[in-house]
């Protein structure tokens, strides 16, 4: 598991917002950064905005390292289309992330894990890569194990969110599709997300 896992919920106190919307996040209880600096209310410069908006979206997927995003904004930018709209479909289909939004895991770290013990299988071939981009139509499934993990069928039954519209899924198949790469406006961020910043600050 990443180092990140073990403190998601400093990058929440970091960033001054519920990242992923989780009731055990600090944010419910303190609404300022960690340190004794943490309550300080500066105007930010442009940069920083910029930063924030980075920041955010990396953390949101967890896993996802600078390089990474840096080759993900690189595509995004050779693709036709906004930028912005692009680098959001391209994070949205990473595997670990489809599995999130199936909610085969109850967090981004979680589905990482799921997907990196080769508990996942994409068009019956199994995939332990948590960054592999899956394409329309492609049909995702747990491995018989897996569809057993009492951790697994917990985060079928949360109503801390509910499933998007650009995969579908059975519950109790352990299976769904991906249907489409989805819009900025689809993806159900439970924060604010700046990818236009996020354009900005790759593109200086």
């Amino acid at each position: 598991m990443s180092k990140r896992a073990n403190s998601k919920y400093k990058i929440d106190r970091r960033l001054r917002v519920n990242l992923w919307g989780r009731p055990k996040s600090p944010l419910n209880k303190r609404e300022y950064g960690p340190g004794q600096h943490g309550q300080g209310r500066t105007k930010p410069t442009d940069y920083r905005l910029q930063l924030m908006a980075k920041q955010r979206l990396k953390g949101y997927y967890g896993s996802v390292s600078e390089r990474q995003l840096r080759r993900y904004y690189t595509e995004a930018v050779r693709r036709k289309g906004d930028t912005g709209e692009n680098l959001v479909e391209l994070l949205e289909r990473r595997l670990d992330a489809v599995i999130y939004r199936m909610k085969f895991a109850i967090t981004v770290f979680a589905s990482r894990q799921l997907v990196s013990h080769g508990h996942v299988k994409v068009n019956g071939r199994r995939v332990n890569i948590a960054s592999y981009l899956v394409k329309d139509n492609d049909v995702i499934e747990l491995t018989s194990k897996a569809k057993e993990m009492e951790r697994v069928l917990e985060a079928t039954q949360t109503a801390e969110r509910d499933v998007p519209e650009y995969v579908t899924v059975d519950h109790k198949e352990m299976k769904g599709t991906y249907v489409r790469g989805p819009k900025l406006a689809d993806v159900p961020y439970p924060v604010q997300m700046e990818p236009s910043l996020v354009v900005e600050y790759y593109s200086r």
